[in-house]
């Protein structure tokens, strides 16, 4: 992890931010102390396709919005 100060990561911010896409942690300090980290954001989740069934028939049997007595008892119902 490399260190820069506050004017440094101004004056060159374009190649810290190529550097930390590359993978590289750099840390920003004022005065000596760090107070900033410049890191790769974790890559976005990928969506699910939509219609991922498309063309496909879709059955609902007719005792599906039935509870199943065994169900019904364990929750005393």
């Amino acid at each position: 992890m490399r260190q820069v100060n506050v004017h440094e990561a101004k004056t060159h911010l374009s190649r810290l931010i190529d550097e930390a896409a590359a993978g590289e942690d750099i840390v920003i300090a004022r005065a000596g102390t760090p107070v900033a980290r410049l890191t790769v954001l974790a890559a976005a989740p990928q969506r699910r396709p939509v219609g991922l069934f498309a063309g496909q028939t879709l059955r609902i049997a007719a005792d599906f919005d039935e509870l199943p007595r065994d169900i019904a008892e364990a929750f005393g119902a």
